[in-house]
């Protein structure tokens, strides 16, 4: 296995990979399915990208990882940023989200990132085990949040400091 950052060629792998997550449903709040171009704008390349890592072994794309400056809508403290991490539902228990941090800690870190921001929902029990053992801890707790279907959850926000 592979960790990289992510490129333009990796996008439908990674599109396949969070598309079959949205699909099962129930640990990400994502409930619109991406296109390649999607794939660019939100998670390759966009303008608040701290780094994009993927995990592949051969051409498969097994996970993959972005850190990014909170956007406007979202406000945060200076100095912090956002994760969000995607594992293939096969591939899931394997380590891959571990090698995935370790990168993009370290790319965090020398961007300049002081504090990282997990949001998970509160029923995404494999997501907060994560975040936890990497020792993001609690910090907040959004309560009802409205997913795009009208669903509504509670959100857990970590914070891990660099």
């Amino acid at each position: 296995m592979i960790i990289a950052p992510a490129t333009s060629g990796d996008a439908p792998g990674m599109t396949a990979l969070l598309n079959a997550i949205i699909e099962r449903g129930g640990t990400t709040a994502r409930q619109t399915l991406y296109d390649a171009d999607n794939m660019m704008r939100h998670y390759i390349a966009p303008p608040e990208l701290v780094c994009c890592h993927v995990a592949k072994k051969g051409s498969n794309v097994l996970g993959f990882q972005w850190v990014g400056w909170p956007k406007r809508i979202s406000p945060m403290p200076d100095g912090w940023a956002v994760i969000a991490s995607f594992v293939a539902i096969e591939a899931a228990g394997q380590g891959i989200g571990q090698q995935l941090f370790k990168a993009s800690r370290a790319t965090a870190r020398a961007a300049g990132v002081k504090t990282i921001d997990a949001t998970i929902r509160a029923d995404n029990v494999p997501g907060l085990r994560y975040y936890g053992g990497l020792g993001f801890v609690d910090y907040d707790r959004l309560v009802d949040a409205p997913l795009r279907d009208g669903t509504r959850v509670d959100r857990i926000r970590k914070r891990l400091d660099l």
